[in-house]
């Protein structure tokens, strides 16, 4: 499904020039649940940026489908990113003014969908993450877990090829940050949504059928999940 051949990532800092991603190669099978580790500074964070479209100034091949993902277009970038691409962050990133269905249908709204059309696909996704009844609470009237299902389910409502879930529990306790992950394990294998978990917590990183660590812009190792994670 995604394919990224010799990626080579730069930043320039004054008239310092940093080498983040280094010819760096990685495919991911549709389907899969891959979990990405490293420490600060390894280049998790531009990884992700790079496979969900929002940084697309890089050096190399960036293949889906068989398909070069080449564009500088930023509208275009943005069109891509929203109907492919599902996000989950850590601080929910959820908008406070605004009600629990109001948060999950913007992706709905924002490809032309009416708020008539929108509403009975928003209430759907809600009762599939456990969060239904919550449909008209604003979020600061949730708890985190909660706050994190409805991220989840904003995150499936346009059905995208893949979710990037940026250490989506780590603002959550361990019994919290459990059902969470059942829940993206959930949506894996019941949706077929391919799912990428960004994460620095190993006990998280087993819910993936692979674990790939990186460490200063390149793999370092790769395991699956019935592997012992070091």
């Amino acid at each position: 499904m995604i394919k990224l051949n010799n990626i080579n990532k730069y930043y320039t800092m004054g008239e310092e020039k940093l080498h983040v991603l280094k010819d760096f190669s990685l495919e991911i099978d549709s389907g899969e649940f891959v979990a990405i580790m490293g420490p600060s500074g390894s280049g998790k964070s531009t990884l992700i940026n790079l496979l969900g479209f929002i940084d697309s100034k890089y050096l190399g091949e960036y293949l889906y489908e068989g398909e070069s993902l080449d564009i500088k277009d930023d509208n275009r970038l943005s069109q891509i990113r929203n109907e492919m691409v599902g996000f989950v962050f850590q601080n929910f990133s959820l908008i406070e003014t605004n009600t629990v269905l109001e948060n999950v249908e913007l992706p709905l709204l924002y490809r032309g969908m009416s708020k008539r059309a929108a509403r009975p696909i928003v209430m759907e996704y809600l009762e599939k993450v456990g969060i239904a009844e919550k449909w008209d609470k604003l979020p600061n009237q949730l708890s985190g877990g909660q706050q994190q299902r409805v991220a989840i389910a904003r995150a499936l409502i346009n059905k995208p090829k893949f979710i990037i879930a940026d250490e989506p529990t780590g603002a959550l306790d361990f019994t919290t940050s459990t059902e969470i992950m059942d829940l993206f394990r959930d949506v894996n294998e019941e949706e077929q949504v391919t799912i990428i978990l960004v994460t620095h917590d190993d006990d998280m990183a087993k819910y993936a059928n692979r674990v790939i660590r990186i460490f200063d812009g390149r793999i370092v190792n790769e395991e699956g999940a019935n592997h012992e994670i070091h």
